[in-house]
């Protein structure tokens, strides 16, 4: 639903209130109706179907959580802007696991439209160094794990931050280094 639609649901609802409470003297249903026009303001400025991914998210529940982003077709008439950030953040971590190459792509705007929660932008540049080191940036993941442990004042992320450095210190695998009789190869024998 359109983001305006649910403000002018929530101004009839406070106008019908209104009326009720002043025109019919019916108090107690005037202030129901005014207090329900709270539903559709609240739902403005957080929508529907992140706070429902969140919900399956917290339950572990990837594939409900990513049904309920599909529903949002066009984030910028269906979201508020401080919402743009979660919605590119959620859809990187629901397309997480079954493709890993399309999660950089998010995680990058999700930090530009930004996140309000520290551990939220610790988690969207530990993805982001996880994909640079796999891409073979090590400078770049050495930076992004740097900021990413600086972010994460809880420590709740310090085990895989601590992984991906260990990680780091491997030496990359080199063409033909993994077997001992190609390494002074040549070319034709």
């Amino acid at each position: 639903m359109n983001k305006y639609i649910k403000i002018a649901v929530a101004a009839v609802l406070i106008l019908l209130g209104l009326y009720m409470m002043f025109f019919t003297r019916n108090l107690g249903w005037g202030i129901v109706v005014f207090l329900l026009a709270a539903a559709p303001i609240l739902l403005f400025f957080k929508n529907e179907y992140i706070l429902l991914a969140f919900w399956q998210l917290r339950k572990q529940n990837m594939e409900k959580a990513g049904e309920w982003l599909k529903n949002i077709t066009d984030y910028k008439t269906q979201l508020h802007k401080t919402q743009y950030g979660y919605f590119h953040y959620l859809m990187g971590l629901t397309q997480a696991q079954d493709h890993p190459t399309k999660v950089e792509p998010f995680m990058k705007k999700a930090l530009e439209y930004g996140l309000n929660m520290k551990h939220d932008r610790a988690m969207a540049t530990l993805n982001l160094a996880a994909a640079a080191i796999s891409k073979g940036r090590k400078q770049e993941g050495q930076k992004l794990l740097d900021e990413a442990k600086r972010l994460d004042s809880a420590g709740m992320m310090t085990d895989q931050i601590k992984m991906m450095k260990e990680q780091l210190k491997m030496p990359t695998m080199q063409k033909h280094m993994h077997n001992p009789n190609m390494r002074n190869r040549g070319k034709f024998f």
